[in-house]
């Protein structure tokens, strides 16, 4: 047989082998996390299936495509770099793959608890003094040159004035 299908042979055996670790690894693992997300344990096991069959999609479909090399194989030692890139590529898909559903899950999951929140995520340090929107006019006392208010003109609004710190 040629180097070429033997590295072929090894890099769909090491690929295949490490597609079907981690989704176990996911499957039993990530059983849990669903239970979290969704309150609901089986509607976690449906979905928990769900995402290991489009696992098993994505990934064996993404190995089966990067298997192809176009350039030739002369020596044992390009057929290992070649390999070692093929898996390394294969590592990162699944690595990217596990990320994004965890991200995706646990956004999911935050909504959920948000909306579920029935008080505030944390709680008031103090409280703000009361603003009104026009503050007491000072009356100075009588005699000292500010005229009594007449009945029907009011007394024009002061500036506010910023509270104190």
């Amino acid at each position: 047989m040629d180097i070429k299908v033997w590295m072929y042979l090894v890099y769909l055996a090491v690929s295949i082998g490490l597609t079907a670790w981690v989704a176990r690894a996911l499957t039993r693992n990530g059983l849990v996390f669903l239970d979290e997300v969704f309150a609901d344990e089986r509607l976690a096991r449906a979905v928990n299936n769900l995402l290991v069959v489009g696992f098993y999609l994505l990934n064996l479909g993404y190995v089966t495509v990067a298997m192809r090399h176009s350039g030739p194989v002369g020596s044992t030692s390009v057929a290992m770099e070649e390999l070692s890139l093929k898996i390394g590529l294969v590592l990162l898909v699944l690595g990217a793959l596990h990320f994004f559903n965890v991200f995706a899950l646990g956004r999911y999951r935050r909504n959920r608890l948000r909306q579920l929140a029935t008080h505030p995520p944390l709680a008031p340090v103090g409280r703000l003094p009361m603003q009104h929107a026009y503050p007491p006019v000072p009356h100075a006392a009588p005699g000292q040159g500010n005229p009594p208010a007449t009945p029907g003109q009011g007394n024009p609004p002061a500036t506010p004035t910023p509270p104190a710190r």
